[in-house]
């Protein structure tokens, strides 16, 4: 992009068209071979890096993008995943890692005896080996081991969600984390292994406490797995003996939640600690039980890796926007052209709320408060906001809006109980909390309380359409992208592996507790709804399908209820940048048509 064009756009757009890479992911056995997901054409594509000639090479190319990907341990060959438009069901194809053949054929299937189905998950060892993980309406989960000049044999089935884990350093066990016990929020692990699916070993903290497996260490003949807990009521680590079921609990002393990756070697651990929105690196030196803080800017780690000559990371916060880098500050990977503008610093503002301190990230615009403001709400509901890079918040700042992001009971990153406390009342916890908060705000002066517009995608998208129903009062405007509107309907339509969670959040299915479902869904309270909404909508989505967001949406025109609805045509989320910025200028028009104060776009 020239000089000339670039200042005929405007900075929100700047920052949407702007060329990003991933943290990348590299070869066991050849550090310099990297796989990452980039942008630069317009659409997230995979690229494979060799880092010792110095060369990229675009690996997919999608008319709806790709970003799925692994390498072998070898760095010999790329896996990725193949769906139709986003719609998350499909198969896994291969490519070398040099490139495809020059006669134009497709990539091939990685394993063309096993049907099309949502991924659970994928494991790939040496020599061609690969434990594929599968989810599909019609029969749960099955898990199947792929081997060179083999038919797939079946591993692991059960009706209940699971999830492939990791392999061991010889390809001997694979970890898988199950919920055969009925509630795939909290997993129980199971060591199989690979040879005759024999079970190897097994560790269950059921009920309502979960494993997810971390890794095997990265050595030959090491048993060790290592496993986050929850045993003291927030994330921790712990190493597992799979071969003696001998369990070691690692308290590192830290505040917060903790995740972690093997060091080369398995001597250290590279610890990821989380707490209050914020995160920070260390290593934990095995032997001698030591923690060392390893220095990164305040902010976000957004992902990090332990390579065998040092530590990279991807790195951000509210004002400046993503970089991948070395501990010592050192750029490892830059997309090409400019980097995109700097946006505003976040506030952090404590609420007390029924269930509990509610943490709040506020941006403001430059003015004088009270300020127009959008509560922009996270999706999950298990994720949190954070003092990160989002093009969107700064578009919304760049028009007038102060930001609201709310850590509602239901968000990861403060503790188990907190992420819990929205099982049963799904939905009318988090909207406690987003009232708790919106009243601070309000009592402080930083936003009018006539013009709060209420918005988020996903999970966000049907806390939106649920508040604008059940809280009619303090919202005036909704935005809802992919949301979950008609929640009986969107149960019989979504993904296995999401009516599992759906069961294990609310208690079961809609036919077994009817009543919880009909308090949830946003379509029970649509005659309630007096603000304006904007409806964004995936026509492929398998996580919050079309047909339950039409039921929605059908009920508002029965009623001439003032709405619009924007539709295109990929799953849940779009990976072409002009799809995006087409609807975040829809989303800032509609509130610039409908909330005196707000900029329009440029």
């Amino acid at each position: 992009m020239d000089e000339q064009t670039t200042g005929a756009v405007a900075d929100w757009e700047l920052r949407f068209r702007a060329a990003r890479v991933s943290l990348p992911e590299w070869a066991q056995d050849a550090p310099h071979r990297c796989l990452y997901v980039s942008n630069a054409t317009g659409t997230y594509e995979l690229y494979a890096w060799d880092r010792a000639a110095g060369t990229h090479r675009q690996v997919t190319s999608r008319p709806n993008g790709t970003s799925d990907g692994a390498l072998t341990p070898e760095g010999e060959t790329i896996w990725w995943f193949d769906d139709t438009d986003g719609d998350e069901y499909g198969v896994w194809r291969v490519q070398p890692f040099g490139g495809p053949p020059r006669d134009g054929a497709p990539d091939p299937e990685a394993a063309p005896g096993l049907a099309a189905a949502y991924s659970a998950g994928l494991a790939l060892g040496r020599g061609g080996l690969a434990v594929v993980g599968r989810a599909d309406d019609d029969y749960g989960t099955e898990v199947s081991v792929v081997a060179p000049g083999k038919e797939p044999r079946r591993l692991y089935a059960h009706a209940e969600s699971a999830t492939v884990g990791d392999l061991s350093e010889d390809g001997a066990w694979v970890v898988l984390a199950h919920s055969e016990h009925g509630d795939s929020r909290h997993p129980a692990l199971r060591v199989l292994r690979v040879a005759d699916a024999a079970t190897v070993a097994e560790l269950s903290d059921a009920p309502g406490k979960g494993l997810h497996p971390l890794g095997f260490a990265p050595v030959d003949g090491d048993p060790r797995l290592l496993v986050a807990h929850e045993r003291r009521g927030r994330s921790e680590l712990l190493l597992w003996d799979v071969a003696s079921g001998a369990v070691d609990e690692l308290d590192l002393g830290l505040p917060g939640e903790v995740g972690a990756e093997w060091f080369p070697g398995a001597a250290a651990l590279l610890v990821e600690h989380e707490h209050a929105a914020r995160s920070e690196l260390y290593r934990f030196d095995l032997a001698e039980r030591s923690l060392t803080r390893l220095e990164t800017p305040h902010g976000v780690v957004g992902a990090a890796t332990a390579r065998p000559d040092g530590v990279e990371l991807s790195w951000s916060s509210s004002a400046e926007p993503s970089v991948v880098r070395d501990l010592a500050g050192r750029t490892v990977l830059a997309p090409a052209g400019p980097r995109p503008p700097r946006s505003v610093p976040v506030q952090d503002v404590w609420v007390d709320g029924p269930g509990g301190r509610i943490h709040a990230l506020v941006s403001l615009p430059a003015g004088p408060a009270p300020h127009p403001a959008v509560f922009l709400v996270h999706g999950g509901p298990a994720w949190q906001d954070f003092d990160s890079f989002a093009a969107d918040v700064a578009a919304y700042v760049d028009c007038g809006l102060a930001v609201v992001r709310v850590n509602y009971r239901g968000s990861t990153g403060y503790g188990s109980a907190w992420r819990d406390a929205i099982e049963h009342r799904v939905g009318v916890t988090e909207l406690e909390d987003l009232a708790a908060v919106h009243h601070e705000a309000v009592s402080r002066g930083l936003v009018d309380p006539g013009r709060v517009v209420l918005s988020g995608g996903s999970w966000g998208g049907f806390l939106t359409l649920l508040g604008l129903g059940r809280q009619p009062q303090l919202w005036s405007l909704g935005v809802a992208a992919v949301p979950v509107a008609d929640y009986v309907a969107a149960y019989a339509d979504e993904m296995e592996p999401l009516k599992a969670y759906d069961r294990s959040l609310f208690g079961g299915s809609p036919e077994e507790v009817p009543e919880r479902y009909r308090e949830s869904s946003p379509i029970t309270y649509v005659d309630d709804v007096r603000a304006p909404v904007l409806v964004i909508a995936g026509e492929n989505d398998p996580r919050c399908p079309i047909r339950q967001v039409e039921n929605y949406l059908q009920r508002l025109r029965g009623r001439e209820a003032p709405h619009e609805v924007y539709r295109y045509d990929a799953g849940h989320g779009s990976l072409v940048v002009e799809e995006r910025v087409r609807q975040m200028r829809v989303e800032l028009d509609f509130l610039a048509r409908h909330v005196p104060g707000v900029r329009a776009p440029g």
